[in-house]
């Protein structure tokens, strides 16, 4: 395994359980909710993993997108959500092929860190073409330069006992230190950004920035920022 979309197209252990799996689905399709802006508004969810909830979000929505790399996380989104009319799952190539300004809403959660410098500049164009002139951009959970694994952890154990999961939290550290996740990250590593750096490469990218109060993630040290086309 030598890159993430073989890693995120694998069996693997980022959820302990079925029960984190769910919580953490459920509670980010409901915050992706909250950003829609209507019930006409169109929205994509740009690297969605397995999204089990996004008819939550469809349910606020006139249509949601869902898109993901890994091929097996595409194919199973498809098959639970094929009889809602409402949610339609593409690959991240077929994003470059939607219509300008066709979107009220783009959410990224989480994605930030796999990316180089340059892939980030270059999806943030795409964003940016994308994008109704009133449209939102939501972009998730990056990781400050000062925030490492201590963090990562102290915060799943704190989110895992809260929800009910705490033991199968512990484990699921156990695993992670052998798991194929941790290889893969000594590897590649992971891309960290200041909040002033991640500001600056919106404004870059043409829009204007803000970071919100609250991360959309369990991890409150990383950060989530709200942008909209200038």
């Amino acid at each position: 395994m030598s890159d993430w979309r073989s890693f995120w197209d694998s069996e693997h252990s980022i959820y302990v359980n079925a029960r984190h799996k769910d919580v953490h689905y459920r509670e980010i399709a409901d915050q992706i909710a909250a950003f829609v802006p209507g019930p006409s508004a169109r929205v994509l969810d740009y690297g969605s993993g397995d999204a089990i909830h996004a008819d939550r979000v469809a349910a606020v929505a006139s249509d949601v997108t869902l898109c993901d790399a890994a091929p097996s996380v595409r194919a199973s989104m498809a098959a639970r959500f094929a009889n809602n009319p409402r949610i339609k799952v593409i690959a991240p190539e077929d994003v470059a092929a939607l219509p300008d300004g066709q979107l009220d809403l783009i959410v990224t959660n989480s994605v930030a860190q796999y990316l180089t410098e340059d892939e980030l500049t270059g999806l943030l164009a795409m964003f940016r073409r994308l994008l109704a002139t009133d449209g939102t951009l939501i972009f998730a959970d990056v990781i400050p330069p000062d925030v490492g694994a201590l963090s990562d952890v102290t915060a799943l154990l704190r989110y895992a006992a809260k929800n009910g999961f705490l033991g199968a939290a512990l484990v699921g550290l156990v695993k992670t230190t052998v798991s194929p996740y941790r290889k893969i990250r000594s590897t590649l590593g992971i891309t960290q950004y200041t909040q002033a750096q991640f500001m600056q490469t919106l404004t870059d990218a043409g829009f204007t920035a803000e970071r919100l109060a609250r991360n959309m993630e369990h991890n409150p040290a990383r950060m989530t920022f709200r942008a909209r086309p200038v």
